[in-house]
């Protein structure tokens, strides 16, 4: 393949291609824009960059990533402490809180179950959930999962360990499509679904 740039901008281009919905295409066309907006666009991006690298932390309680720990979410004495919201990743969590759905915990997997890819229990999350919600004080466990396979397979798994602890076990209704991911669902879709939600 013949070459456009030189090695620096090569990288850039590189680099923007690794980032999910960017493909060499939209990378090449991100890397010219950065680089022709250098001081509006690529040195401001740089300088939060590298305070992101620095500063951004992963939540101890609900794995959350923010720059304190705990979160700013599980600081927050107003949420409320006595139910938590299950979600596969951190993007799922932002969702609910940007759709202004849920105010009470919250918990990130970190994926979900799958014996196609050999994720097993103790490769996500699970263990700390169950120890969370069986310190006291929880009474409705919510699993805000992916309406897949694997977030259908997880959230089984979940409510049988969660069973013998007498929490309630409740997932999102009607307005999550089959084969829906939370992220790319609309603020009214995601409001609808957790209020209608229905014990397992």
């Amino acid at each position: 393949m013949r070459h456009t740039a030189g090695p620096e901008i090569e990288r850039l281009i590189q680099l923007l291609a690794r980032l999910p919905g960017l493909g060499p295409r939209s990378a090449r066309r991100a890397a010219l824009h950065l680089v022709k907006n250098r001081e509006k666009l690529l040195a401001p991006l740089a300088i939060a960059l590298a305070e992101a690298r620095d500063t951004v932390t992963s939540c101890s309680i609900c794995g959350n990533v923010d720059t304190s720990d705990p979160c700013l979410l599980c600081s927050d004495r107003r949420r409320e402490k006595g139910t938590i919201c299950v979600v596969e990743e951190v993007g799922d969590l932002w969702a609910l809180e940007r759709a202004g759905a849920w105010n009470g915990q919250y918990h990130v997997l970190g994926g979900t179950l799958s014996a196609m890819e050999g994720i097993r229990p103790e490769d996500i999350s699970i263990a700390t959930l169950i120890e969370r919600a069986s310190s006291g004080g929880i009474k409705e466990v919510v699993i805000a999962l992916n309406a897949t396979v694997e977030g259908q397979t997880t959230a089984h798994y979940i409510t049988e360990r969660l069973k013998s602890l007498g929490i309630i076990t409740s997932r999102l209704a009607h307005g999550v499509p089959v084969g829906g991911e939370l992220d790319y669902l609309d603020d009214g879709t995601l409001t609808a679904a957790m209020r209608a939600r229905r014990p397992l």
